[in-house]
């Protein structure tokens, strides 16, 4: 456990200082500001991938089970969720994603197991989705930034895979890795974060119901810019924590390296979870933008553990939310 911040309070957010993308895309500003933005953009053009246009159509997913998690929830469009993304691997600008991540192939895909395990090795992406139960998971997402859209994830249970690797009674912790491969990924070129991106959870978090493993949205096979072919969710952590393009699994005794609680500790914590009453050292976290919204629309308030306190509070019982995120 690391003590990250303490909270000052909830701040209220003008609507001037959120109605651009420097106003509220903290942690690009954090990289200008640490000189570590290479000027220079790369050529392209902005494009949600062609199945977007039929979203509400034709289904990747035959006998995909649909779940009571979040049903009834206003979801965010499919246009929105595929063409507004973080995934600094293609570019630092939200559109960047969208408009770059053609260039990653995510098939033949293989994720390696390492550490406090009994199975270890390197599976074939299609050897664990013929294991898995796939789902559809309506999950709310909350951006360290502020900002918030709900999307119908498919995918499966991420502790009933981590089962079939048997962790030892060592394994306190799951350290989960993104591709490095930066002719795929042009973002790595530049060293804007230490490559390649890396993040974990407790191992109890890990095998908590919620916390789930994604190949796909809105019923189709997952766009690269959300971190296809696989990729985390766990809904009650800011986004950051929701490790794309997944390639090695790793059981650990120890706390693992997380990628931005590394670049900047007193901002980013490993634990990460959506927490209203702690702000971020220079926004507040007390309210959110919905992805999407008009800019005259009303923010809306954020929950603890992002609406999932009922189910996960008590992973942290033994922990002072006042000072932790």
């Amino acid at each position: 456990m690391s003590i990250i911040i303490k909270s000052v309070g909830p701040r209220d957010i003008k609507p001037s200082e959120i109605t651009t993308e420097a106003d509220y895309s903290g942690r690009r500003e954090f990289i200008k500001k640490s000189g570590l933005l290479v000027g220079g953009a790369l050529a392209g053009s902005l494009a949600v991938p062609a199945q977007a246009s039929s979203a509400e159509g034709g289904k990747d997913f035959p006998g995909l089970i649909k779940t009571e998690y979040g049903k009834g929830r206003e979801l965010t469009s499919y246009e929105d969720a595929t063409s507004y993304n973080n995934f600094y691997e293609f570019g630092t600008d939200k559109e960047d994603p969208a408009r770059y991540a053609s260039s990653l192939k995510p098939k033949p895909w293989s994720v390696v197991v390492e550490g406090e395990a009994n199975k270890t090795g390197t599976y074939n992406l299609e050897d664990i989705l013929q294991k898995a139960q796939m789902e559809e998971r309506i999950y709310h997402f909350r951006c360290v930034e502020a900002w918030s859209m709900t999307v119908p994830w498919v995918g499966f249970s991420l502790g009933e895979m981590l089962k079939r690797f048997e962790p030892t009674a060592k394994a306190k912790f799951v350290e989960f890795e993104t591709l490095y491969d930066p002719d795929q990924m042009p973002g790595q070129k530049r060293k804007i974060l230490d490559w390649p991106y890396r993040d974990g959870l407790r191992i109890d978090e890990a095998m908590h119901p919620l916390a789930f493993m994604a190949t796909g949205i809105y019923g189709h096979t997952m766009p690269n810019q959300n971190g296809a072919p696989i990729r985390l969710i766990v809904p009650w952590k800011y986004g950051f924590k929701n490790i794309k393009s997944i390639v090695k699994i790793r059981f650990s005794e120890k706390m693992p390296p997380s990628t931005w609680n590394t670049l900047a500790p007193n901002e980013y914590g490993f634990y990460a979870n959506v927490n209203p009453q702690v702000d971020h050292p220079r926004w507040s976290q007390a309210s959110e933008r919905k992805l999407g919204a008009n800019f005259w629309e009303p923010r809306v308030k954020t929950e603890m553990f992002n609406g999932y306190a009922d189910q996960v509070a008590g992973l942290y019982s033994d922990m002072d939310l006042s000072r932790y995120f």
